[in-house]
């Protein structure tokens, strides 16, 4: 019996401890498995944090959002990011004219911009350089910005250009007062610091996005050129475009026009050196008629730049005079008809509404 009781009592003691192990067991996994899904909601919390700082907050996210505004074509919007607009004390210190004109940081100046990509993004003491490439138009292309922290919304930064990302084109355009950029259509008078008296040949500032693609090209009814394409990839730099706009045919046919009518007046003079004329006729001896002139070969025009305008080089041509010669001897009359070549040039102007005023003359020395 008392054995019975001994082996009953060792048996009801184990009980209670073997439970409490198996507590002991289930709290250690419990504790393990919270610290585990406390790791990972740290983890998962730290990587949410970093993807928000990275696509809203970062240097980066600030340049995209700028790329992508131009790329929306939402002009006015690009411009009031911060950083973005000058005043002329900033580009007179960075040595760009001061009157830079606005005109082309508008929607219909701008160009497609596609393919937008991050290439890096590198931290330099206060400023942070992000560089991306992108396609502007057909151009593939490359551009680093500057951007430094522009103060805080609540615990996130917030950031502006460190440099503007603004460029500008020096634009001369020689040939017309009038051209286009991306379609969008532009008078010197209205953008020169000079408005009415702009000098033809003056250089235009025009500040531009960056990156962007800018087409200049020429077409008005007397001159016409395929443009040139501008990539504006460095802010703050200045980029110098010279066009030259050459005549249409319907100006040279004007041309031509109007120098035939100009000789067929000088040949209805009666003079053997008609006034204001490239051809003239000598002779020692007295008329004893009329000079009677005719064109017997008009000149070819041709047009060549010459500063705003065109110029008619020398060109040759033939008139041919009737006349009859009374001799100062025997008082004899004779007949002269004669051909009588002659060369002429012209100065095409262009004026200020547009139309153009012409020329003629002889050569220098002739």
């Amino acid at each position: 019996m008392d054995t019975r009781v001994v082996g009953a009592t060792a048996t009801t003691a184990s009980i209670p401890d073997a439970a409490a192990r198996r507590r002991r067991r289930r709290l250690a996994f419990d504790l393990t498995v919270l610290a585990v899904v406390g790791a990972l909601l740290v983890s998962a919390l730290a990587a949410t944090v970093g993807i928000l700082y990275r696509e809203f907050y970062s240097p980066t996210a600030f340049v995209e959002r700028y790329l992508g505004l131009l790329a929306d074509g939402r002009a006015a919007e690009a411009l009031a990011v911060p950083g973005v607009a000058v005043d002329s004390a900033e580009l007179e210190a960075a040595g760009l004219p001061a009157v830079a004109s606005d005109v082309l940081l508008r929607r219909d100046a701008l160009a497609a911009l596609t393919d937008i990509a991050i290439v890096s993004e590198v931290a330099d003491d206060d400023v942070t350089r992000v560089t991306v490439t992108y396609r502007a138009g057909a151009f593939a292309g490359e551009t680093t910005f500057e951007v430094e922290r522009d103060g805080s919304t609540g615990v996130a930064p917030t950031w502006r250009f460190a440099q503007s990302p603004l460029a500008l084109i020096d634009l001369v355009v020689r040939g017309s007062m009038e051209f286009d950029v991306n379609g969008f259509s532009i008078d010197k008078r209205q953008v020169s610091p000079d408005g009415l008296d702009a000098d033809p040949l003056a250089p235009l500032a025009l500040l531009v996005f960056s990156p962007g693609i800018y087409s200049v090209s020429v077409d008005t009814a007397i001159s016409a050129t395929p443009g040139a394409a501008v990539l504006s990839d460095s802010p703050f730099q200045s980029v110098p475009v010279d066009l030259q706009a050459e005549p249409t045919d319907k100006l040279v046919s004007v041309v031509q026009e109007r120098v035939d009518e100009f000789l067929a007046s000088c040949a209805t003079q009666e003079v053997l050196q008609p006034t204001g004329c490239p051809f003239g006729f000598s002779v020692k001896e007295r008329l004893a008629s009329a000079p009677d002139w005719s064109i017997a070969q008009g000149p070819a025009v041709a047009l060549e730049p010459d500063g705003n305008g065109w110029a008619i080089p020398p060109t040759e041509a033939v008139a041919h005079i009737d006349v009859d010669i009374r001799s100062l001897f025997d008082g004899s009359v004779r007949p002269v008809s004669v051909d009588v070549p002659f060369a002429l040039t012209a100065q095409i102007t262009v004026l200020p509404d547009g139309t153009v005023s012409i020329t003629v003359g002889a050569p220098e020395g002739s």
